[in-house]
Parts: C-alpha cells; structure tokens; sequence
C-alpha cells in the first residue's frame, strides 16, 4: 500500500463526525482543543466474561471517580493512557482503587485510553493547576512511545478500527471514535530535538477538514511518522532520504541489504524515534515536578504482546527507555519484570498465564496484581507513610502481624 491509499484509507467521513461531536450522543470520547478528547462516561460490553463495564468521570472530561476515601485529602494523582484509566473494569475495580483501600487514601485517575505518555504529561500540567498533588504518577505502556510522535494517531490504529467506527455511526451503544489531532512531539531533523508542537486542528469545524481525501494527503504526507510507519510495512513511495536523516539523529542503522532488512531497519527507526520522545517527556515531567515542588513515580506497563514475546524468552524491546530511566535515577517501577517473576512461581503456558491478568487490558485481577506489586515502591515514595504503614515495628513480617 502507497502512502497515499494509506491516508485515503483513513480518512474522516462526516457521518463518523457528526456522531463524535454530538454532545447528546452516546460517546466514549469527546472533543478538546488541546488533547484531542477526553473521556465521557460511558458503559461499555468489553468486561471479563463478556460483561458491561461502567465509567464514571467526576466531572465530565474529569478525573475516573473516586471511590475509596473520596472524602479525604489526596496527595496523589494519576496520568497516563488506558492502563492508568483502567479500560475494561468498572469504577472500583481500578489499579488505583485496590491500592488507595491498601493505604487508607485516595488516588486519583486522569488515565485516557490512547494518549502516549507527551499527551499524558500535557494533561498533566493541566490538572495540576486545578486539582494539584504533591505525587504524580505517569505510566508509558509499550505502544505510547509511537503515540508521542503522531499527528493524528487514529490513522495507525489497527484495521478493525475504522470499518467498526464506520459502520456504528447510528448504534445505540457507545460510540468508540476517538484519537483525532492532539498535541504532540515532532523530532526536528534540522536541530537534531523534539518541538512540542500544539494542536493544529483545534476546533469541532476544523476536524471536517479532514474529510477530504486530497486535504488528508497535503497535510500528513510529508509527516516523518507516516514515513517511518509506511516503510516498516514496505510501501515503496516512503522518503528512504528522510529516513535516512531519522537514522543519524537516532543512532540506528540502515542495512539495505534485502528488502526484508530495509523493512527490519524502519520498523527500528520507528520504534526509536518513539521510545526517545518518551524519554524527552520523562525530562519535561520531572522538571515540571522539581520546579513545583512535587514527585514523580514512572511506571511502565505492558501489553500482551509483548508480555508474550518476554515470557517466551524474548529481550525486551525498550532498552533505551529503561536505561534512560536507570542512568538518570528516576523513581520508577518496571511492570515486565514483575510479570516475568511473577511467571516463575506458575506451571502453565504462557497463554495461560496471561488469561490471568488480562482482557485485553488488565482485568480486576490484573489491577490488584499491579497494585499490590506497585505498593512497595510507593509506601517507600510518600512521606509521610499512609496511615496503614506508620507502625512503631519496621519488621514487615514481625510474628505479630502473622497468623496462623
């Protein structure tokens, strides 16, 4: 496929629009200047078992809904995609939910399914000016690397994405759109940086712009991304010269040798240009936090896939992002690693092991398995300790709190 059919392919219809932007409508997401979208509440049939799962925000576009200590203080905020929102589990049955029970204290949950993590941190400093915290959690799961770096990331959405939304303009279930032009980080080939670039489709009217096929294909085939990502899938009309450029700036290698190993090397140059943005936006939080006084945890997830591939024995794939985080001493907490543990203590194959866990996302679960693998490094962060860890006995496993 060309670059061009490839943006045919995607682009908007005005019946697809006119549902998304309808304020009355039974929407997932709805429209922001900034962010692209944000999150309506809805009820979804995606649970475990095939069951409705509820969302609710607090306001609408808000924070998920605290359920545990909602009347209390919080001191910690959550930002990040759809496994800090909790995509496939009701309002309680969140990461956070189980941990804020654990410690006595809320936690709030500003996770939007599909940012990467550079929309998560522009939300971040949103928030933070109305509903501050002292510690702030910001996740990057495997895919949000890429998600950093795209224009308009719903044209690199899986194939049933489109043919679905398409084809569900007049259901009466909830309307899954979302993913249309947001803000996000442009790696400059001139300077050798990432720009923060705003979004430049910034009004309900200017989205329908992009039903026109030749206006899809002026504005987004030049774009470094569509380049990088068409490559790695073999279109021949990918700008090998811009490429080319990407891969000095990111210290990768381009073997020409077969067609095969040119697909390999862009798929590589596509991958990194992604993971190092994320790596740029860990920079940019931690010296938003530094400079307002407050803390920040990372905390990385992870897919199916690639929880597959790791099990299996696989490396995995983003080294540069963990040992960014290692060399520049980030708080942080490894979600791979903690699975691949966990997966020594189970006889079962792998598919077995990962129908524990997840739906697609995490399921109930899979939330309680990172809740509680996440509470050590976070009763360890705050100070003071939530008020189920201000013991006199530092002794976690003293006989006094083990019975028989």
């Amino acid at each position: 496929m060309s670059i061009r059919e490839f943006l045919k392919e995607n682009t908007l219809t005005k019946e697809v629009l006119d549902r998304y932007l309808d304020p009355e409508a039974k929407n997932w997401a709805c429209f922001d200047a900034e962010l692209g979208y944000l999150l309506k509440n809805s009820e979804t049939r995606d649970g475990m078992g095939w069951c409705f799962t509820k969302s609710t925000f607090e306001p609408a576009g808000g924070a998920r809904k605290l359920v545990n200590y909602a009347d209390q203080p919080c001191r910690i905020n959550t930002y990040g995609d759809s496994f800090v929102q909790c995509d496939q589990v009701s309002d309680g049955e969140t990461w956070q939910e189980y941990l804020a029970a654990h410690l006595a204290e809320p936690i709030r949950n500003f996770g939007i399914g599909s940012y990467g993590v550079y929309q998560s941190y522009r939300r971040m400093l949103r928030e933070e000016k109305t509903t501050p915290a002292e510690y702030l959690i910001l996740n990057a799961y495997d895919e949000d690397h890429v998600r950093n770096v795209y224009q308009w990331r719903s044209i690199f959405m899986s194939a049933h994405y489109w043919p679905g939304v398409r084809a569900s303009t007049e259901s009466t279930d909830t309307f899954g759109y979302h993913a249309n032009p947001w803000c996000y980080l442009r790696l400059n080939l001139d300077s050798g940086n990432y720009d923060e670039i705003d979004n430049n489709h910034p009004t309900p009217e200017s989205l329908y712009k992009m039903c026109d096929v030749d206006y899809v294909y002026e504005t987004f085939k030049d774009n470094i991304e569509v380049h990088a990502f068409m490559a790695a899938k073999g279109a021949e009309d990918a700008d090998w010269e811009v490429l080319g450029a990407m891969a000095d700036i990111l210290k990768v290698e381009i073997d020409s040798s077969s067609a095969e190993s040119k697909i390999a090397s862009a798929a590589d140059i596509h991958l990194t240009l992604g993971q190092r943005s994320t790596n740029v936006t860990f920079d940019l939080a931690r010296a938003y936090a530094e400079k307002e006084g407050k803390k920040l945890l990372i905390h990385l997830p992870y897919s199916m896939i690639q929880m597959r591939k790791v099990l299996a024995g696989a490396e995995r794939d983003d080294k540069i992002v963990v040992d960014h985080l290692n060399k520049n001493g980030f708080t942080w907490v490894d979600g791979l690693m903690q699975h691949v543990e966990d997966y020594k203590d189970f006889n079962c194959e792998v598919e077995d092991y990962i129908k524990r866990y997840y739906v697609g996302h995490y399921s109930p679960t899979g939330n309680h398995f990172c809740a509680y693998q996440m509470m050590p490094t976070v009763v360890d962060w705050l100070n003071p300790k939530p008020s189920t860890y201000r013991h006199k006995n530092p002794e976690t496993d003293s006989p006094s709190t083990i019975r028989d």
